[in-house]
């Protein structure tokens, strides 16, 4: 155990290091790109309801050594397309070595491309498919009030009524109606062009736009992308460099939250008082069956407090985010601390279960050292790799590669707890063949492959299945993937407690019943308090002990 420690030690050092190392990103963005190469950054995703907003200004954009004039227009731009959720990718993604600023969007597919012309200082917006947000300059928006607007829209309309004369029946109204509205239809579907101006100040670019959320139609996920086409232009251009500061400020009504996330403070102060429930109740259980109580029951105990802890700091930083468009440092370092520590403690009891260790055997085996020795470090690098994703902005180069990393390293650990698990069914097994007491080791044997089922069903539920339905749920119901992943941690720690509960008729703890079995009182019976001596008798719910003496003679 001594290695197990060290282990721990030095990976809370490298997880302290890291937090002091990370900046925590909210909901108004701010990413600096320096010397980047890249052809599509993918800046950010956020899912809009009515009324939502979003503005975008960028600055500083410069190449060093090159001239942005002397390249034909259309090699710079933004992209912005809309889907219904993650699952339904536009046609952005169809071809990823094809520069989609030279490629017409079709009429029926809802983007929005922004192409810089640095001759003639301007970014042209060209925007296709049904029910786009119309995108305004952000020097100008606003300059007209909506006063002024609806004014002129009456008077258009009372003009329009005069030059048409009044319509005869209701079947012309209703007629006009349709034919108004298909004309609409027919315009929204065309590509339309807007023009905003791009600044120019010692060969350094800038321009800034906005865009609101006006009707139901418009609402939906939208992906802001940066495109650089400088490569495909020319091959001298290949190691084209270039910088850019970008800031992007999205909120729906209230909330900085993307629509999927608002109901996410209230969802997970919820779930933390299911879990902080189930911890008092097992605490009472324990208390209850004081004579059965191992340390290792003690341990389920604080992981479900921890997790409950986690579950509150968790909905503080986001309702921060939400109110603020930003967390608050202190917090978010106490969320994470608390999250490695549940992290830590989920898979160390899982793995210490799966040993038998305080059940059947105080010490842990060369081979079951090894197993902490692998999975309490690639736990903890996971919880790292979460850490840096969500501190990180995700057009950063550093964003997909601890993405990846993080997916992986939580395979592995997935994989690793299960090992300890198959050791002790395939050592049931074998000891229900030879030591003559195969009713109990069968009785061991099925919960242990019970237990093997229960953390397989957890770890492809909440890895593989919940993620699906993230992908096919509608923009809005996003939040469904949390609530899903923590009611299934809440059932497996419900189960596990319930299998492995202290009582006199669980498997572990069962005391002898016959004179077979006598031998394995020493090691069955044997509670955290008393470990390492050993039970000759047993004064209740057992023989008496002249009945037990006369079994130990025989």
């Amino acid at each position: 155990m001594a290695a197990v420690k060290l282990a721990a030690v030095w990976s809370w050092v490298f997880l302290l290091c890291i937090l002091f190392l990370t900046s925590v990103r909210g909901r108004i963005h701010r990413l600096i790109l320096k010397d980047d190469i890249r052809q599509k950054i993918h800046l950010n995703t956020f899912g809009f309801f009515k009324n939502g907003n979003m503005t975008v200004e960028m600055s500083s954009l410069t190449s060093k050594g090159f001239d942005f004039k002397a390249v034909d227009n259309s090699a710079l731009g933004f992209s912005l397309d809309r889907t219904k959720n993650d699952g339904f990718s536009s046609y952005l993604e169809e071809d990823i070595d094809f520069c989609f600023l030279k490629k017409k969007p079709p009429s029926d597919v809802p983007v929005t491309l922004f192409l810089f012309d640095f001759g003639k200082l301007q970014v042209r917006v060209l925007t296709s498919g049904n029910s786009q947000p119309k995108v305004t300059d952000v020097g100008t928006a606003g300059s007209q009030p909506a006063k002024d607007k609806s004014k002129t829209d009456v008077k258009a309309q009372s003009e329009s009524e005069k030059v048409a004369g009044p319509p005869k029946n209701n079947e012309t109204i209703k007629q006009l109606e349709e034919a108004q509205k298909a004309k609409s239809i027919k315009q929204a579907a065309e590509p339309r062009a807007n023009i905003i101006p791009l600044k120019e100040k010692n060969a350094s670019y800038s321009f800034a736009f906005s865009l609101t959320i006006n009707t139901d139609e418009e609402q939906g996920l939208y992906s802001l992308y940066f495109h650089n086409c400088y490569t495909d232009k020319k091959p001298s251009l290949q190691s084209f460099w270039f910088d850019m500061d970008i800031t992007i400020v999205e909120q729906n009504p209230g909330s900085y939250l993307s629509a999927g996330e608002i109901p996410l403070p209230k969802l997970y102060i919820s779930m933390a008082f299911f879990f902080f429930l189930a911890g008092v109740l097992w605490v009472y259980i324990l208390r209850k069956r004081s004579n059965d109580v191992f340390k290792i029951h003690w341990l389920m105990g604080a992981l479900a407090f921890t997790k409950s802890l986690s579950l509150v700091f968790h909905a503080i930083d986001y309702h921060f985010i939400s109110t603020q468009g930003y967390p608050i440092e202190g917090w978010a370092v106490v969320y994470y601390i608390t999250h490695l520590l549940k992290g830590a403690l989920l898979f160390i009891t899982i793995a210490l279960i799966g040993t038998g260790w305080a059940f059947v055997k105080h010490i842990l085996s060369d081979k079951d050292k090894k197993i902490f020795m692998i999975v309490i470090p690639l736990q903890v690098l996971a919880n790292v790799a979460y850490i840096i994703i969500e501190s990180t902005e995700e057009g950063t180069t550093e964003y997909g590669l601890w993405k990846e990393i993080l997916f992986l390293v939580d395979l592995l650990c997935c994989g690793a707890i299960l090992f300890p698990v198959v050791w002790s069914i395939r050592h049931l097994q074998e000891m229900s063949a030879i030591d003559g007491k195969a009713a109990v080791n069968l009785a061991k044997l099925k919960l242990f492959r019970h237990y093997y089922v229960m953390i397989v069903c957890y770890i492809y539920f909440t890895r593989i299945i919940a993620i699906l339905i993230k992908i096919i749920v509608p923009f809005q119901w996003k939040w469904l993937y949390q609530f899903l992943d923590e009611l299934a941690t809440l059932v497996f720690f419900c189960l596990t407690g319930y299998k492995f509960r202290p009582a006199s008729d669980n498997p572990y703890l069962q005391l002898p019943q016959n004179e077979e079995d006598v031998e394995m009182d020493e090691v069955v019976t044997t509670t955290g308090i008393m470990e390492g001596m050993k039970k000759v008798n047993q004064t209740s719910n057992g023989p008496t002990e002249p009945r037990g003496e006369q079994n130990r003679v025989a």
